[in-house]
């Protein structure tokens, strides 16, 4: 192991190490504690809500909630466990749902339109280009659709890995598994998203 290596685990306890003392002031009514937490890490999870949401107003309440819901969850976190694991947890779970939901109200919107309405937007559909079809932007939705429709636990390893570029040992212990389990799901995400992908250049 490098040097460099045992610098980061050693660094990486010591930062556990003040969660933890700090969770414990939390639970016992510290409020100034809590702050102090999210201070620390708001920026990482804006940065991990902002992988389903774009706008800077949706950032910040997804982040805002995220840490409201921790807040008050916070009774439930052990001693030994680590703070940022835990809230990682949340903040994905919460973007995820937050998505789901705007998926549904959109779809319902849609439906809700005069079928004249529905007639334009078909005709417009039609005669955009394949090179518009295929955009950067219309294929980053079509990426964002796919991990929302996908089980949870095989996104929610694929975001940490890719997106975040957290290692599997890192993830094993964000998702609390194996990680031979984590492998398989990265595995079987990507090959979903390849699904997606193949059925953007046909089109």
């Amino acid at each position: 192991m490098s040097l460099c290596q045992l610098s980061d685990q050693t660094l990486r306890k010591s930062t556990d190490k003040l969660d933890q003392k700090l969770v414990a002031r939390v639970q016992k009514g510290d409020r100034a504690a809590f702050d102090l937490l999210l201070v620390k890490y708001q920026n990482r999870v804006a940065s991990i809500v902002s992988r389903f949401v774009e706008t800077p107003e949706d950032i910040a309440d997804l982040t805002q909630e995220v840490f409201i819901r921790a807040f008050h969850a916070i009774h439930s976190l052990r001693g030994d466990s680590a703070f940022y694991s835990w809230l990682y947890r949340i903040a994905l779970n919460h973007a995820k749902s937050h998505l789901h939901k705007n998926k549904l109200k959109k779809e319902h919107q849609t439906n809700d339109k005069p079928e004249a309405q529905l007639n334009d937007q078909s005709k417009l559909l039609n005669i955009e280009s394949p090179e518009t079809i295929l955009s950067k932007h219309q294929l980053a939705e079509g990426i964002q659709n796919a991990l929302a429709v996908m089980p949870s636990e095989l996104s929610v390893a694929l975001i940490l890995r890719e997106f975040d570029g957290l290692s599997y040992e890192e993830i094993s212990k964000v998702m609390e598994c194996p990680v031979g389990t984590i492998r398989s799901r990265i595995f079987r995400a990507r090959e979903l998203l390849d699904n997606t992908i193949k059925s953007f250049s046909e089109c």
